[in-house]
């Protein structure tokens, strides 16, 4: 079985082709990280465009890395929520034209269940149920994966994600955008006992988080600092943050697996590539016995070979869509289309 997964939530246009399920034929990336560098973050109309002027070359361009024609294909898999609206679109009516077009199935992915699924892609023995932590720039989740297509939020963020948080954080500190990288490269030279920083809990919410007033907290560090015209070392407050942020996802998460007797845990999304997370939650997995599984760092940021494998479950699962499919910028991976 081939299945062609396409993602424009953000800023990636991403098509591949996976096989059986588990298997990447192809995984072709256009990035507009240098174009958005410039403004500090993504502007969402500039990803638009740039989206509607490179899907055609880049699933063209996975499909002859695969080997294939889409005469071959089995079914177009694609993002259709969460993320940025305009961009979403772009994908969804693009999948749809070479759906109708070529008269294969439609299969409608959601982007976090894309991002859970590249653990299979990496972990070829990796079975539901399971525990996953889902960490990014725009979602910090603890997510049941029940079966390959059916999921339970058991945590989620009140306010900012943890990426976002890294990403705000970094700004602050002068880092160049995306932010998280910088703090994780820093991280490395700092002392993360050099500066203490809060914990923030959600009330009678123990699995949710909370990243706004860690955020408030740094940046209102920085400012004094400047308004007294003193120097902060960044390599300590990114080793004191990323250490901070790390240890929060992963006492949430344990806390979670402990209370639903869950003994086999993941990571994904964005956030899966921070050294300090990574490590932080391995370890804690370690010394409980728990089984442990990340992602490749190829497969943590956003990727159509997430999302061709995702959607390989769901067609598998009888999930599929119509000319009728849309895009959403929110929507609950619970309420996912099926």
């Amino acid at each position: 079985m081939l299945i062609l997964g396409i993602e424009s939530s953000c800023d990636e246009t991403a098509a591949s082709v996976v096989e059986d399920f588990r298997s990447i034929r192809s995984s072709v990336i256009s990035t507009q990280i240098e174009e958005h560098k410039k403004y500090g973050g993504v502007v969402p109309e500039i990803a638009s465009r740039r989206h509607c002027e490179n899907i055609l070359s880049v699933t063209d361009n996975a499909l002859k890395e695969a080997g294939v024609t889409l005469d071959d294909i089995d079914a177009v898999a694609v993002t259709y929520a969460p993320g940025l609206i305009g961009a979403l679109l772009v994908g969804v009516n693009f999948a749809k034209g070479l759906a109708m077009a070529k008269g294969l199935p439609l299969v409608p992915v959601h982007h976090i269940a894309g991002h859970i699924a590249s653990n299979y892609l990496t972990h070829k023995e990796l079975e539901p149920p399971y525990l996953c932590l889902v960490a990014s720039g725009g979602h910090s989740l603890i997510v049941e994966v029940l079966s390959y297509t059916e999921f339970r939020v058991v945590g989620r963020t009140h306010d900012d994600a943890a990426g976002e948080c890294f990403d705000k954080c970094a700004r602050a500190m002068g880092f160049p955008y995306p932010g998280g990288v910088h703090i994780d490269q820093a991280a490395q030279l700092g002392d993360h006992d050099s500066f203490r920083l809060p914990h923030p809990t959600v009330a009678g919410s123990e699995y949710d988080f909370s990243f706004s007033g860690l955020k408030t907290n740094v940046i209102n560090l920085l400012h004094r600092a400047d308004q007294k015209g003193e120097a902060v070392n960044r390599n300590d407050l990114s080793a004191s943050l990323q250490y901070t942020i790390a240890g929060i996802l992963t006492d949430h998460t344990m806390a979670a697996a402990q209370a639903l007797g869950y003994k086999k845990i993941a990571l994904a999304g964005g956030v899966s590539a921070n050294s300090g997370v990574r490590a932080a939650l391995s370890a804690a997995c370690k010394k409980r016995d728990y089984e442990f599984y990340m992602p490749d760092k190829s497969l943590c940021g956003d990727n159509g070979a997430m999302i061709a494998c995702q959607g390989s479950f769901n067609y598998a699962a009888g999930i599929r869509a119509d000319e009728s499919l849309n895009a959403y910028s929110t929507c609950s991976i619970e309420d996912m289309l099926r």
